[in-house]
C-alpha cells in the first residue's frame, strides 16, 4: 500500500510509545474483534469510490465552524488553503487506512505520527507552514461524532442488507474511538 502523498510515509514512522498489550487493552474497550476487522475491510470497499466526497461533507462542516478552521489559519486568521489541501489528501488516505491496514506496529507507529502532527511537538512541521501551535484536544475528541455519523450514509449507498451497513458503521465509529484514545496520547503522556 505504497503512496506518494507528500509527508505521508507510513513505512518511516518511529515505532509507538504505546505496547501491543496496550493496543490489544483498547481493542477490548470498545468492543474491537475480528468482526470488526472484516466489516472495516468492506468497509473500505464501499467507501473506495466515495472518498473525495466525503472530503467534501466534511471539509464544509469544518469550514463553516471558525473554531475547527482555525488550526489551519495563519497569523492574518486566514487558512491556508494549500495547506487544507495537503492535509485532505492525507486525510483520504487516512479512511483507506482505517479499513484496509492491519492494525499491527507499523499502523500503530502511524498513529502516533498522527497524534504528534496535532500536538507543538510536530504541528505544520510537515507542511512547513506558520499557524497554531497545536489542535485542541477538546476539538480531536468531540470530531468523533461527525466523522462517523457522517459516514453512515456512504455506506447505505452500497445496498448492501441493514445489518450490514450496520455492521460497517458500528466497526467505523469503534475505530475512530480507538484511534482517537491513541491521539490523546501525547496531550496527556503522564496520565495516559
Amino acid at each position: 500500500m505504497a503512496t506518494t502523498i507528500p509527508g505521508y510515509d507510513y513505512d518511516a514512522a518511529a515505532p509507538s510509545p504505546v505496547s501491543a498489550e496496550e493496543l490489544q487493552q483498547l481493542r477490548e474497550n470498545v468492543l474491537f474483534g475480528p468482526d470488526d476487522e472484516v466489516a472495516l475491510k468492506q468497509a473500505g470497499d464501499v467507501l473506495s469510490d466515495q472518498v473525495e466526497d466525503v472530503l467534501d461533507v466534511w471539509y464544509d462542516f469544518v469550514g463553516s465552524h471558525r473554531h475547527l478552521l482555525h488550526p489551519f489559519t495563519g497569523a492574518d486568521g486566514e487558512p491556508h488553503d494549500d495547506y487544507l489541501a495537503r492535509v485532505r489528501t492525507r486525510f483520504g488516505q487516512w479512511i483507506r487506512d482505517t479499513c484496509e491496514r492491519p492494525y499491527d506496529a507499523r499502523w500503530l507507529a502511524y498513529q502516533e505520527e498522527i497524534a504528534l502532527r496535532h500536538t507543538p511537538a510536530r504541528k505544520n512541521r510537515t507542511d512547513a507552514v506558520e499557524s497554531t501551535s497545536y489542535v485542541p484536544l477538546r476539538h480531536v475528541i468531540t470530531l468523533i461524532y461527525p466523522i462517523t455519523a457522517t459516514i453512515r450514509p456512504f455506506l447505505e449507498k452500497s445496498g448492501l442488507p441493514a445489518e450490514t451497513v450496520e455492521a460497517m458503521h458500528e466497526a467505523w465509529r469503534k475505530s475512530v474511538i480507538l484511534q482517537v484514545a491513541l491521539w490523546s496520547r501525547p496531550y496527556a503522556a503522564q496520565l495516559w
